[in-house]
């Protein structure tokens, strides 16, 4: 938690010393693209394989979890347990992922957005590469 607090101090000094104002309340588009967005990116920091060399250090592998996606054990010791729970926990990782978003938004808003565009395009990728296994499997049987 002291982590966690540091971190957004030093975003929130960073937005203030940027002399950026605050939104008066959030756009309802930016919303949906954060979630989405905070979605992918945590699934995909967390889950998979592509990223697991990151997890490593604090993880055992265990065996494939889902459609492209590991699941991994957090390794024992003291200093790498909370970071290897952060590490596979996507549900964790969603708060630093959101938090660094809406402060990209802030200080970077379009380059923030482009990139949060690219993960949401992921996630509607991802949803349909599902539907489409899951059709191909129904109409087959395999």
């Amino acid at each position: 938690m002291a982590g966690f607090a540091v971190y957004t101090a030093a975003w929130a000094t960073a937005v203030r010393l940027r002399g950026r104002p605050l939104p008066d309340r959030p756009e309802p588009w930016d919303v949906v693209l954060t979630s989405i967005a905070t979605f992918r990116l945590s699934r995909l920091l967390t889950k998979a394989p592509v990223t697991s060399p990151l997890r490593a250090p604090f993880t055992r592998y265990v065996a494939p979890q889902g459609p492209a996606e590991l699941h991994e054990e957090v390794q024992a010791g003291d200093s790498t347990h909370a970071v290897g729970e952060l590490a596979t926990c996507p549900f964790c990782m969603s708060v630093w992922v959101a938090s660094t978003l809406t402060a990209g938004q802030l200080l970077w808003p379009r380059e923030t957005r482009t990139a949060m565009g690219a993960l949401a395009a992921l996630a509607g990728a991802d949803a349909l590469q599902m539907a489409y296994s899951a059709l191909m499997e129904k109409t087959t049987g395999e």
